[in-house]
């Protein structure tokens, strides 16, 4: 008697993508925002950088300048909101955290998406995505789309197709979908909606005849090589099922961290920029301690703005430091090196600093003649825990500690209040 057939536990990728992330994270503490168009503003409240749907059929473009819309904005009903990103931070951690439960094989690739290692029947896989997305919104309460494939350029096709078709109700298994129809989507849909293509490479492809994700899944894989390069072979090659793009793991060292902002008002003199130089010098102390990390090359830039051709200066200077430190005196006192280069009176719109030829701490100890005093303090951690504990700005060195900040920081007029991670903002609830 022939045994029934038993359907395989295929190894997948799910990719899981939260839906409009800041407008989400934003209606997840405001529910009056339902229903509503709403846009997140880029940094100094500059442009719409998130756009709920509503606010998408309002024809609000990616980038639109706010002072574009602020006139039409009590017309159309829309909601303007500045960029909460303590909100979002803990918001996303709190989606990936919940998704790591249902995979030990999790990849983070942005703020608002995730790759899983998945296996399972494809109807296991199916009820597996429906789970994901049921307990994020249930116990996050924002909405995600997962898509599920052999690949992780199929995956993300998949949840594409999962956001756009309300069929899949927001789930999408890409091998349960019929064959015919996959392969219509594909010829439907322009190349340049691949994962990786951008807009210059997909110029190049349509000179080659390739002008839909069909076109690209059925070319030779070594011949694209030679044409182009092995990335869009790999791509392909993932378009025709074999998986070429590795789980990352998570870096333990970083190659280098920029701590940069435009100013809500522009700089004037020397002894402002001395002060963004010392509280990036602070943060980068803060965050290289929270790394266990020690840098040996700090850049301390500042420039004016682009729309201002009166005033045209981009100073910059590059520090080696003695020894690789993460201690907040040292780090401010090369960041103070581009203070002779600033012209009082010229009007700087941005500064930051970098720190690069980044080293675990104590990788290389000093000989005793060099060794920094400071260093065993471990003051760089404990501004890192009281900035945690108490809020930025609640203590610092020097002109770093400025509690009720400063008139160059980040422009935020329409911040919601931070609901996870501030004490005096948490949400209230009251009883009817």
């Amino acid at each position: 008697m022939a045994r029934p057939a038993v359907m395989q536990r295929m190894p997948q990728i799910a990719h899981v993508d939260v839906n409009c992330f800041y407008a989400s994270a934003e209606r997840a503490f405001n529910p009056s925002l339902e229903g509503k168009p709403v846009i997140v503003l880029s940094n100094n409240d500059g442009c719409a950088v998130t756009r709920s749907p509503e606010a998408k059929a309002l024809g609000i473009a990616m980038g639109e300048p706010w002072f574009k819309l602020a006139p039409r904005a009590k017309e159309w009903g829309l909601v303007a909101l500045s960029s909460n990103y303590e909100l979002y931070g803990d918001i996303s951690a709190r989606v990936m955290e919940l998704l790591g439960r249902y995979s030990a094989w999790l990849e983070v690739y942005s703020i608002d998406e995730a790759f899983l290692g998945v296996k399972g029947t494809p109807a296991e896989l199916v009820a597996m995505g429906r789970s994901m997305k049921s307990a994020v919104q249930r116990n996050v309460g924002v909405p995600v789309c997962v898509g599920i494939a052999p690949t992780k350029t199929l995956a993300k096709l998949a949840n594409k197709w999962a956001k756009n078709n309300p069929a899949f109700g927001g789930v999408c298994h890409w091998d349960s979908v019929p064959a015919a129809v996959r392969e219509d989507l594909m010829g439907r849909l322009s190349v340049e909606e691949i994962w990786g293509i951008a807009g210059r490479l997909t110029r190049r492809l349509n000179v080659r005849g390739i002008f839909t994700i069909a076109d690209l899944a059925g070319v030779d894989p070594v011949k694209i090589r030679d044409k182009f390069n092995v990335v869009v072979m790999r791509t392909v090659l993932e378009l025709q099922g074999t998986p070429c793009i590795p789980m990352e793991e998570e870096r333990i060292g970083r190659d280098q961290l920029i701590f940069s902002r435009s100013f809500a008002k522009p700089i004037t003199t020397a002894a402002d920029i001395g002060q963004v130089m010392s509280v990036y010098g602070q943060q980068a102390s803060a965050r290289l301690a929270k790394h266990g990390l020690q840098a040996k090359i700090l850049t301390a830039f500042a420039g004016t703005s682009h729309f201002n051709p009166k005033d045209t200066s981009y100073p910059s200077v590059c520090v080696p430091l003695p020894m690789p430190t993460a201690d907040p005196v040292i780090l401010t006192k090369a960041a103070h090196a581009l203070l002779p280069r600033i012209v009082d009176g010229i009007r700087y719109a941005r500064a930051g600093i970098m720190v690069t030829d980044l080293r675990p701490t104590g990788n290389q100890a000093p000989l005793s003649l060099f060794e920094n005093p400071y260093e065993e303090r471990h003051i760089g951690e404990l501004l890192e825990d009281v900035t945690r504990r108490y809020g930025r700005g609640s203590i610092g060195l020097g002109f770093a500690g400025i509690r009720g900040g400063p008139d160059w920081t980040m422009k935020r007029d329409m911040l919601s209040p931070r609901y996870t991670t501030h004490w005096d903002e948490l949400p209230l609830v009251k009883a009817a």
